[in-house]
């Protein structure tokens, strides 16, 4: 049986710092643990995979806005960590209640460690038991893959696999195509009452091609059923390219963009164009998504763009989902621009986002098309908590400045520009290069800039003013302005 918050509730190591369950969530301690992590980063929910136990110290808490505190414990929430312990102190002599608030509404439990006990020792000794565990766990996926890979070669289809998943897990198993279509099912005997689902993706050539539905019973092991889900993809991907292998379009496709995302030379990109429907020559821009859920957002994308474009490909891999549109010679421009506004349909989760490349001049420059829109979502303000959809051409100073010039020459010019700016920031915590940044990035419209802010016209003003005498005066109408705003960019860096 899998190892509960409970159990780690028990555990000595834990014990010493005297836990205390501070938010009321239901069933919190019957919770499923799969690894034990501390971090003081607050940005730290996309680097986990949830069902994690994470400790903190409470240092970066501390000195967090309010709002921070919430947006952190949100985010910990999505990405399903099982649980969040907050070492209480000094810095930080108790969990604020709108982080408790937060958790409550979210689902999260949040713990209290009234005691000072070192990290390491709580992690060595928990995930110990959870390597052996783990260890057990990935032994019986490969005993149920190997059952499965036996009954396949006897001819078994679809409904026979499943069967062969669900009597080992206890399991109702479900594979589902990826447009809701049922593709094959079988029930475990005697499973009633609530139960849990987890799910799978099966890709067939790097192509997601169905995705399976484990339900497990209440008191059942979703990690153990979830586990053989995993290491049984093989035999099920198998299955289905026996049942409906794929056209060569498809084929073709699907290499084009493995090519395109390895940044294949242009030559074996015009051979791979054609025959995936894209013109030799001809317009393109690529489309990069990053999200733990990018292999489930590829339907939805590809009916994007089949309704905003004439000739579209994507390509599933890991966290990545990544397309290609051919967009119409004589409108390319126009035809991205509809494209840009079609894709905010595309309901991405919080944490998620998706660039949208610059114009290419033809196949052979899709690569490059794409290596933008990837540098678009590593150069985005907040990556770790933006969603939306990103032009890269929004983002051409800053591409440009990332691929030309080295940080210490960054540094140097922004504190030459503006450093009496971000001193005054630095010392007082005030935000006057964020709204130097507003004001020039709306072209300088003091109105547009406050309502951005969120700001009082009055207040504006004032920040201006202040800017205005540590940067040497309005730089309206002067050669400095570009200098200026052109530092406020490379800041962002």
């Amino acid at each position: 049986m899998s190892l509960l918050l409970a159990d780690a509730f028990a555990h000595d190591s834990l014990k010493a710092a005297e836990p205390v369950l501070r938010t009321d969530v239901p069933e919190a301690l019957s919770r499923q643990l799969r690894w034990v992590h501390s971090s003081e980063v607050l940005d730290i929910a996309p680097l986990l995979r949830g069902g994690e136990l994470l400790l903190t110290g409470g240092q970066a808490l501390a000195t967090a806005s309010d709002e921070r505190r919430v947006d952190y414990v949100r985010q910990l929430a999505a990405r399903g960590v099982t649980a969040l312990a907050i070492e209480t102190g000094p810095l930080l002599p108790a969990i604020p209640a709108s982080m408790l608030d937060a958790g409550q509404d979210a689902g999260l439990p949040i713990i209290e460690l009234c005691t000072v006990v070192p990290f390491v020792g709580i992690m060595q000794a928990i995930n110990s038991l959870l390597v052996s565990e783990s260890v057990a766990q990935l032994q019986f996926g490969d005993e149920t893959s190997h059952a499965m890979a036996a009954e396949l070669a006897h001819g078994g289809g679809l409904d026979q696999l499943l069967a062969v998943l669900a009597s080992r897990t206890g399991a109702n198993a479900r594979l589902v195509s990826p447009s809701g279509i049922t593709l094959g099912s079988a029930t475990s005997a005697g499973q009633i009452g609530p139960s849990n689902l987890a799910t799978v993706d099966v890709p067939v050539r790097g192509v997601l091609a169905a995705r399976l539905e484990l339900e497990v019973p209440d008191d059942g092991d979703a990690n153990l059923a979830r586990v053989a889900g995993e290491r049984c993809v093989d035999i099920l991907g198998l299955a289905l390219l026996q049942r409906m292998p794929p056209g060569l379009k498809e084929l073709a496709g699907i290499e084009l963009m493995r090519a395109i995302s390895s940044g294949t030379q242009s030559w074996r990109l015009q051979q791979l164009g054609p025959a995936s429907g894209f013109p030799a020559s001809g317009p393109v821009v690529a489309v990069a998504v990053r999200s733990s859920t990018a292999g489930q957002l590829r339907t939805q994308l590809d009916n994007i763009l089949q309704a905003a474009v004439p000739q579209s490909a994507s390509y599933a891999d890991n966290a990545e989902l990544i397309a290609l549109a051919a967009l119409p010679p004589g409108a390319a421009m126009a035809s991205r621009a509809t494209l840009m506004q079609a894709l905010h349909a595309l309901e991405v989760p919080d944490g998620s986002a998706l660039a949208v490349g610059p114009l290419a001049g033809g196949i052979g420059e899709a690569p490059w098309s794409l290596a933008e829109a990837r540098l678009t979502l590593e150069l985005m303000p907040n990556p770790q908590t933006g969603t939306g959809v990103l032009d890269a051409e929004d983002f051409a100073v800053e591409r440009l400045a990332e691929g030309s010039l080295d940080r210490a020459t960054r540094e140097a010019f922004v504190r030459r520009q503006l450093g009496a700016v971000v001193e005054h920031d630095e010392q007082r915590r005030s935000e006057l290069m964020r709204t130097f940044a507003v004001w020039l990035d709306t072209g300088c419209n003091t109105a547009q800039a406050a309502r951005e802010l969120h700001l009082e016209r009055q207040s504006m003003h004032h920040r201006l003013q202040r800017i205005f005498e540590l940067c040497g005066g309005d730089p309206r109408g002067t050669g400095r302005l570009a200098a200026l705003h052109l530092a406020t960019r490379l800041a962002r860096l």
